[in-house]
């Protein structure tokens, strides 16, 4: 059964909780609702796929509470991502940042209070749209619940934050790559990018 928790510190605790223990979670943003999983936990990713029976090589970005949650969590940020993060997040704007380990992985800190707090709460998250895959997009818990009606053993809760505005998805930018590549245009236009650093 998918428990509903209040966006209290109390009921954002326990979403902490329950996603410490491994378990995925859902949540608002300032677009649509969310799915996580704890980043700590990179094993329960497969879980998420599996949630949203989502093909497998469609990587899942990161939702952090600033940079420096990024970097504690293995990115590799240079003047360029730090001067992007500074001006745009938390916001619509989506860096794919080289790693520590090799490879690179994408990031985003949404603009949404409960989001925000959740992720301060947990460490970063695994994070993707809390629907099936292709499916329409969830704008709030009753919705959510919905999505994932058959799978409520699978998604142990959601935290009602109330209606999310939906919206055009974040702008992606690789900042592993110099100059920097709009990887997916979005509501942060290549002028205002423009104006921090030199895009191919």
């Amino acid at each position: 059964m998918t428990d509903v928790l209040p966006p209290t510190p109390e009921g954002l605790a326990r979403a902490a909780e329950l996603m410490a223990a491994g378990a995925a979670v859902a949540f608002p943003t300032d677009t649509v609702y969310g799915v996580a999983v704890a980043a700590s936990l990179p094993d329960r990713l497969e879980a998420l796929f599996a949630l949203k029976r989502r093909p497998v090589d469609r990587r899942i970005p990161m939702l952090v509470a600033d940079l420096d949650q990024a970097v504690a969590a293995g990115a590799v940020a240079d003047d360029r991502a730090r001067q992007l993060a500074e001006r745009f997040w938390p916001g619509a704007l989506t860096l794919v940042l080289a790693t520590a380990a090799g490879g690179t992985q994408a990031y985003r800190a949404p603009d949404h209070e409960v989001a925000l707090a959740l992720i301060r709460a947990t460490g970063p998250l695994f994070a993707t749209s809390a629907n099936i895959s292709d499916q329409p997009d969830t704008l709030g818990a009753d919705e959510v619940l919905i999505a994932f009606a058959t799978q409520q053993d699978e998604l142990a809760a959601v935290v009602d934050g109330g209606p999310v505005p939906g919206g055009v998805a974040s702008t992606v930018v690789d900042v592993s790559v110099a100059p920097m590549r709009v990887l997916r245009p979005g509501p942060i236009g290549r002028d205002e990018l423009a104006a921090v650093a030199e895009v191919s």
